[in-house]
């Protein structure tokens, strides 16, 4: 879905609730951020006023807070949370087909998947260039994934610009963001402060300039555009962590046998939060059930981690990597080196939600680096 900027609109909160209520007029679900019972979720949107206005996150490694200021009118104001747009694309679980027996031999059924539209509000660059990923490892190959390549058909992407980093983000240094330069139907940006309160949008599709044009949305001003780019400016400013993109492949694949790994796999609990929040991992495992009188039988594919014991482990060999170190090692390289080789393309988008999430607060930028520093001694 990616296109040419036509120009800048501005929209008022009030043209933004009603660019929602044309999304969900036009047949679109809409999805955003709000928060549901304390947590920032993704989660349905009837008006811009269920999103998460007011709030904004602080993150560091293994801590995250969410908070609420009376003082911000903000509705994008969160960076992120621990959710990704995947489990809208990517199901955690789903039965892929259907097989049932009769005198005559049996059939094979697959599953059908009929996705209703959505659109997908509020999707941040670094969201966004995940999905660009996910679609290449689904779509870019020789054998589409059809449940993937469905959904992602029925996706309208609505991307946010981000006017503030977390703690722990890093995709100025993964090319990332905080601006999304493509992969969206309509990009905003949104300006919050000293009392004024609006949003700059650019429409980079047909369908994403229909939408604009029925909320009779003008054009912006020079002097709003300005604010626009200066808020993402600030953004990119505010980043201290970094890391080392151009370089990283070849430094993982010189460093198999580094002693940080080991060091790092001390701290580690192989819980797979990194992979479960990363808005990239794909690991799924296959279960096939089958009914008690052989009648019936599905096959159902499952979400998974390559943390777990069970990931990698073959027939009668147990688990290639029964330690942490090597979990560990594997997820990490496979994210920043050999990703490159097999979709031409980096796994990770620097959010930061690896570092976020991680219980004891393992840094993937500190540990590239660690391993760069131990290679130089």
């Amino acid at each position: 879905m990616n296109g040419e900027s036509s120009g800048y609109s501005a929209l008022t909160p009030a043209q933004f609730g009603a660019l929602v209520a044309a999304l969900r007029q036009a047949g679109y679900a809409v999805a955003g951020p709000r928060v549901a019972d304390g947590e920032f979720v993704f989660g349905d949107v009837s008006s811009s006023a269920g999103l998460a206005a007011g709030y904004a996150d602080e993150q560091k490694p293994g801590r995250y807070l969410l908070s609420k200021s009376a003082k911000s009118a903000a509705l994008f104001g969160v960076v992120n949370g621990q959710h990704s747009w995947k489990k809208y694309l990517f199901s955690q679980q789903e039965t892929l087909w259907r097989a049932r027996g009769s005198s005559g031999g049996f059939s094979v059924e697959q599953e059908p998947c009929r996705p209703a539209k959505s659109a997908f509000l509020g999707v941040r660059p670094c969201d966004i260039a995940a999905i660009r990923v996910q679609d290449a490892v689904f779509t870019g190959g020789a054998c589409a994934d059809t449940y993937y390549k469905t959904r992602r058909e029925n996706a309208l992407i609505i991307a946010a610009n981000c006017t503030r980093a977390s703690g722990n983000c890093f995709c100025d240094s993964m090319g990332s963001g905080p601006r999304a330069r493509a992969g969206f139907d309509l990009a905003f940006t949104e300006v919050a402060e000293n009392g004024a309160h609006y949003f700059v949008f650019e429409a980079a599709t047909a369908a994403g300039k229909q939408l604009l044009s029925k909320c009779g949305a003008p054009a912006a001003s020079a002097a709003q555009t300005r604010k626009a780019d200066a808020l993402i400016e600030s953004a990119r400013a505010a980043m201290t962590k970094k890391l080392d993109a151009k370089n990283i492949k070849a430094l993982l694949y010189r460093n198999y046998e580094n002693p940080r790994w080991e060091q790092t796999a001390k701290r580690c609990l192989a819980c797979a939060n990194c992979t479960m929040v990363c808005p990239t991992c794909f690991c799924s495992t296959m279960e096939d059930q089958t009914s008690l009188d052989g009648a019936q039988a599905s096959r159902a594919r499952r979400a998974d981690s390559c943390f777990t014991l069970d990931f990698s482990w073959i027939h009668g060999g147990g688990s290639v990597r029964p330690a942490a170190s090597s979990r560990y090692r594997q997820w990490m390289t496979h994210k920043l080196a050999t990703w490159h080789d097999q979709f031409g393309t980096s796994g990770c988008v620097g959010c930061g939600r690896c570092i976020t999430w991680c219980p004891v607060g393992i840094d993937i930028t500190e540990e590239a680096a660690a391993i760069a520093e131990a290679e130089a001694d």
